[in-house]
């Protein structure tokens, strides 16, 4: 009786071997493609990270001072009068309402980082922040320091920590350039953590506190309240109660005017790490092509001893995923790092320019963590792909033979080359369009001219040849022959170096293109040779407001040609916050740029 064999494996195992014995013997091909796909993941993780953590930040920033609050009542540059909350309660126009008071503060026991003081009424915050419920609760002893004892705060339990401080301990706050001692009167545990990271930055007081420390006795900087969706009735008669210098506003409106700031700085970021992508692309490509090209011969042995098209393109395609997860690998691990020093960078860019963010941890979801996996495997493995299928689709015969393969090379060229014409047309008119499509338009524009390459190679070397064969003889005339004669190896490489070169002119040319833009429009903002204003560092901290005696002092000063003074204040209208500046300068007309002007500049 016949005993019955076992199934041939689905991929031999010397094929395995013989895989694995080529990456292991030829290291610096190995390692530069490993290094290729790392430095590709890592970038677009590290970007990724930074976009996701600032957001996130964002939204824990507004949510941590707006909490579930769905309308505002907010007022001038000076605030609100509290007795307008007061008249509020008593006609009975709102039932869930709480004043809130909040500013800027720095202190040196806090790492002179900006900490955003709030103030709030305890007894009404329950519908619209728990930082005094539930798990995050203080103790009782702590709330009643926190009633009773001025300059009273309550902090995060992790910032406590961090600065090595406890219950009972005095911080000193500068508050618009002031200094005012604060009480540690208790510490809030975070019940999880996105809870941790939005008190990272929060300082938390009683309304009454804040506004000593501020200065704003009598003041309110807003009112939050929770309006049923679609009760218009109930905004109209809340709106009819308020006097002319306050107005009901909706939440999420003032975060969204504050959020498509941003939205131009994220998309940069973004079209960086897919330009990043894009060369690593190249080089892994570059890379699989060396190697077939390399091992051609030993393809077409293998597939004369019966190895079949399907296994030498799994072959190459299994090399690739190998060394795909190692640099996938290597590459979270660098990107994660690479984010911890972009999320600082882009939280300063962002406070620099925009608003302030305290939430500055380094968030990593993972959706980030799976498309680096997915664009550094997916990236490599289509990368092989061609030149996986070029090593199974050839005849034995033809793959023992080099000249086979440039004949192929060089008839594909006028083909490759038409193709990329068409895809630098398609990509420029795509250039022209909406913002998101302009991306898809880059990346064709720089693989068309990619695949332009070995037809202009071709005819560079053509050209060339004369002078080189005057310049070096007989190896003058071998060396274009000698390109032109490899134009399957040569054509990818110089291309590869094409794209990463031209990567590199066009980011050193969008950031000189920033810098310069910046500094024109400093040379135009900044006429002054030394300005003065109270410390800290958020760039849109409220106005200090100087003694009248330091500009008596300041203008009689020796060597003071002329003293400027400026105010600069936050106002409410229908397209949101508008930032409003009243210049004491009687040449501000003529040293600054406008878009539109009626009259003279100096009319103007």
């Amino acid at each position: 009786m016949a005993q019955a064999t076992a199934p041939s494996p689905t991929f031999p195992r010397v094929l395995r071997h013989l895989g694995w014995r080529y990456l292991v013997r030829h290291p610096l091909q190995t390692v530069l493609m490993v290094v290729g796909i790392t430095l590709g993941v890592a970038v677009v993780i590290a970007i990724d990270l930074a976009n996701a953590s600032a957001s996130r930040a964002f939204d824990l920033s507004v949510d941590a001072v707006a909490g579930r609050a769905t309308h505002q009542i907010v007022g001038g540059p000076i605030g609100l009068d509290e007795s307008i909350y007061v008249d509020l309660r008593r006609r009975g126009l709102v039932l869930a309402a709480a004043p809130i008071v909040t500013e800027y503060v720095y202190s040196p026991r806090l790492g002179d980082r900006p900490f955003r003081l709030l103030g709030v009424d305890p007894f009404v915050e329950a519908p619209f922040r728990n930082y005094l419920a539930g798990d995050q609760a203080a103790p009782i002893q702590g709330l009643t320091a926190f009633f009773t004892t001025p300059g009273a705060i309550l902090l995060s339990s992790d910032v406590a920590g961090q600065y090595g401080l406890s219950e009972g301990d005095r911080i000193d706050l500068q508050v618009d350039g002031r200094t005012e001692t604060a009480l540690v009167a208790g510490l809030l545990a975070p019940s999880d953590s996105l809870s941790r990271r939005a008190l990272d930055g929060l300082i938390l007081c009683d309304i009454a506190t804040a506004q000593e420390l501020t200065g704003r006795l009598g003041r309110l900087d807003r009112v939050d309240l929770i309006l049923p969706e679609g009760e218009s009735a109930a905004k109209d008669a809340i709106q009819a109660a308020l006097p002319p210098d306050a107005q009901l506003v909706e939440s999420e409106g003032r975060a969204g005017t504050v959020r498509q700031m941003t939205d131009a700085f994220r998309v940069n970021l973004t079209a960086l790490s897919l330009l990043a992508l894009v060369v690593g692309m190249f080089l892994i490509y570059n890379t699989m092509t060396f190697s077939v090209v390399q091992r051609r011969p030993l393809f077409g042995t293998l597939r004369a001893l019966g190895v079949t098209r399907r296994e030498v393109f799994l072959l190459v395609i299994g090399e690739a995923f190998v060394a795909a997860l190692l640099g996938t690998l290597f590459g979270i691990g660098l990107g994660i790092v690479l984010g911890q020093g972009a999320v600082r960078a882009v939280t300063q860019t962002i406070n620099d320019l925009f608003f302030v963010l305290t939430v500055r941890g380094v968030q990593v979801p993972p959706v980030s963590l799976l498309k680096g996996v997915l664009i550094g495997i997916g990236a490599t493995v289509a990368s092989a792909a061609p030149p996986a299928w070029e090593a199974a689709s050839v005849p034995p015969r033809e793959a023992l033979s080099r000249a086979n393969l440039e004949d192929k090379a060089g008839r594909t060229i006028n083909g490759l080359a038409l193709a990329g014409v068409v895809l630098i047309l398609l990509g420029v008119g795509a250039l022209l369009t909406d913002l998101t499509v302009s991306f898809v338009g880059t990346f064709a524009v720089i693989v068309g001219f990619a695949l332009l390459t070995p037809l202009v190679m071709k005819g560079l070397m053509r050209l060339v040849a004369p002078l080189s064969a005057r310049l070096g003889g007989a190896l003058g005339r071998l060396a274009p022959r000698g390109v032109v004669g490899a134009l399957s190896r040569t054509s990818v490489a110089v291309a590869a170096l094409m794209v990463a070169v031209s990567v590199t002119i066009g980011i050193s040319l969008m950031v000189s293109s920033f810098r310069h833009t910046v500094v024109v429009w400093l040379e135009h903002t900044l006429q002054g040779d030394i300005y003065l204003t109270a410390p800290g560092g958020a760039s849109r901290n409220r106005t200090f407001i100087f003694d009248p005696a330091v500009l008596d002092l300041l203008e009689s000063w020796p060597g003071v040609e002329r003293v400027d003074s400026v105010r600069t204040v936050d106002v409410e209208s229908p397209l949101g916050p508008v930032q409003v500046s009243a210049v004491q300068n009687p040449t501000a007309g003529s040293e600054r740029l406008f878009l539109a002007s009626e009259g003279t500049p100096q009319e103007a």
